[in-house]
């Protein structure tokens, strides 16, 4: 199997400026994301940026980067441009890992890869873990997915879904089983279909939960998800973010299991 690992990175962040370049270990961190990335089955791993700092840091590292334009308005548009330059035909299997995931196991890279491959009716693929704590349930931030009986989104929201109607009747105390899903923001597509989404008109429920994957389910586009057992490693949102992984780097726990 083989496909391309595109790692949208750029340096404007309201709550951790600079974060692509943010230290772990003595490395940027959207270098610890690249390197984890490249121990997964993928061909080639390309950092895209719209900063040439982020470049210079890449190239510094041995990691490849392209430049993209500075006015994109999502990830998705900077990695249609890579698509672009990079030459990829209509249906090369491209991943979109996030530039702040360090801590990102590359198996879960090749398990996104591959079910984009063996879901011949699906153009994306994504993936989700149980959540374990009523709070994360509850949590906006915490993206939610309900899948259909074939392992296809039905639905991806914020707000707590699906709601168990006869056990939250006097408050959420406890999860409906089986648990609900969070929702993972890796992304596998196809390179025609990724050149292709920026163009589609957004959708209003996309507007309205400000989730960028519902504009393709509102187009009639398929995604199928990877369900694994456990949490991913945590990312990088915040300074106390980067302060636990930091930590976590610290004590050697920031290696891949394939390391």
């Amino acid at each position: 199997m083989s496909f391309t690992v595109l790692i949208p990175a750029r340096l404007a962040s309201t709550r951790l400026p600079d974060k692509p370049l943010a230290d772990i270990a003595g490395l940027p961190m959207v270098v610890r994301v690249a390197q984890r990335a490249e121990q997964s089955g993928a061909a080639q791993v390309v950092v895209a940026t719209d900063s040439e700092r982020i470049a210079d840091a890449c190239s510094a590292h041995g990691v490849r980067a392209v430049l993209t334009r500075a006015d994109h308005p999502s990830g998705s548009d900077r990695l249609a441009e890579a698509c672009e330059q990079l030459g990829l035909e209509h249906d090369d299997l491209v991943v979109n890992v996030q530039g702040d995931e360090p801590l990102i196991d590359p198996a879960l890279i090749d398990a996104v890869a591959k079910l984009l491959r063996d879901r011949e009716q699906a153009s994306m693929s994504t993936a989700a873990h149980p959540i374990a704590s009523v709070a994360d349930f509850l949590n906006p931030n915490v993206v939610k997915v309900v899948l259909q009986a074939d392992g296809l989104a039905l639905y991806f929201s914020r707000a707590p879904i699906p709601w168990w109607r006869d056990g939250f009747a006097e408050g959420v105390g406890a999860l409906p089983d089986p648990a609900p899903l969070r929702h993972v923001g890796i992304y596998g597509y196809r390179a025609g279909f990724l050149r292709a989404f920026p163009r589609m008109p957004q959708a209003p429920v996309e507007s309205c939960e400000a989730l960028e994957q519902l504009r393709a389910l509102w187009h009639g586009h398929r995604i199928a998800v990877h369900v694994s057992a456990t949490a991913p490693g945590a990312g990088v949102d915040t300074p106390e973010d980067l302060e636990r992984v930091r930590a976590l780097f610290a004590a050697g726990q920031g290696t891949s299991p394939r390391a």
